[in-house]
């Protein structure tokens, strides 16, 4: 979890919660929920989340805490890296400077 998220420009490690998280430009990335071992993916709206626990509801979940918000909680256990990566990249867009976001995105491998 860790390598895929520090390898975002910018990323920070902090506490959240009580449990680790990450920040980027100031702002929350994601964090991990110890309770449930997932953690909390940003930059989904309600209808995407509903989609993905109809979907793989052993990986996709949310608590009541989370159902206003545009986010979905993932288990770390069945989530795919490639997903993971792709979750944070939306929200790195959005959070990240930038001319930050375009460098990234021009060092990035074509396809």
């Amino acid at each position: 979890m860790t390598t895929i998220v520090m390898a975002f420009p910018g990323a920070e490690p902090g506490m959240s919660y009580g449990s680790p998280s990450f920040k980027l430009n100031g702002k929350f990335f994601t964090r991990l929920r110890r309770d449930d071992a997932s953690v909390v993916l940003m930059e989904v709206s309600h209808d995407e989340r509903e989609m993905l626990m109809e979907a793989e509801p052993e990986t996709f979940h949310f608590t009541a805490h989370y159902k206003d918000y545009p986010c979905v909680l993932a288990r770390l256990a069945t989530l795919h890296p490639g997903s993971f990566h792709n979750f944070l990249a939306r929200r790195f867009r959005k959070i990240a400077k930038k001319t930050v976001v375009k460098t990234w995105e021009a060092e990035r491998p074509a396809g």
